[in-house]
C-alpha cells in the first residue's frame, strides 16, 4: 500500500461554539485540518480572502465558523461565511488544504495557508518556500499530475498513521 504519511508538527486550537453546516458532495481525500486532532482547515485563515485580491490571507475567526465537507472553515465576517456558504467549493482550497505539489506525486503534506496561490480561481497551497518555488515552475503540469492523483486518495488517509 501507498505511504500517505509524512511526519510534521503543526498544532492547531479548536474550540466549541456554534455553527453552521454545509453539505457538500462526496470527495475523494480527507481535507487538512491539522495533526493534533483540531477540526479546523487552513489553520483558521478566512478562505475567502484570498479572493479579495490583496494577496494577504486574513484570519478567521470561529465567531464566524461554517462546517463543510467534515472541517471547520473559520471567516473574518459573517459576509464572508454567507459567501462560502453560497458556493464552498468555490473557496475551498483544491486538494482538500494540502500541499499541491505533494498531491502531484501521490503523497499528503499539510498546505500552509500563508504558502498559496490562486489559479485560475481556485487555491493552492504549498508545504513550505522550497516546495512552493518547485510548485511555481510548472504549475500547470502539477495541477494536472495532483488532479490525476487526488482521486486516488481515500477519505480515511491520516498522517502519522
Amino acid at each position: 500500500m501507498k505511504s500517505f504519511v509524512i511526519p510534521f508538527a503543526l498544532a492547531l486550537a479548536a474550540t466549541t461554539t456554534s455553527m453552521v453546516v454545509v453539505s457538500g458532495a462526496a470527495i475523494a481525500g480527507p481535507t487538512f485540518t491539522g495533526v493534533e486532532g483540531a477540526n479546523v482547515a487552513v489553520s483558521g485563515y478566512d478562505v475567502t480572502s484570498y479572493f479579495s485580491g490583496s494577496g494577504v490571507p486574513v484570519k478567521g475567526s470561529k465567531a464566524h465558523r461554517v462546517s463543510y465537507k467534515g472541517a471547520d472553515y473559520y471567516f473574518a465576517n459573517a459576509s464572508n461565511a454567507d459567501k462560502f456558504k453560497s458556493s464552498p467549493a468555490q473557496f475551498a482550497p483544491q486538494y482538500g488544504g494540502h500541499c499541491a505539489w505533494a498531491m502531484s506525486r501521490g503523497s499528503l503534506a499539510p498546505g500552509d495557508p500563508l504558502l498559496s496561490k490562486v489559479v485560475d480561481g481556485k487555491l493552492y497551497l504549498n508545504f513550505n518556500r522550497n516546495v512552493q518555488k518547485t510548485w511555481l515552475s510548472d504549475i500547470p503540469g502539477f495541477i494536472s499530475k495532483a488532479n490525476t492523483e487526488w482521486p486516488k486518495i481515500p477519505d480515511t488517509a491520516k498522517f502519522g498513521g
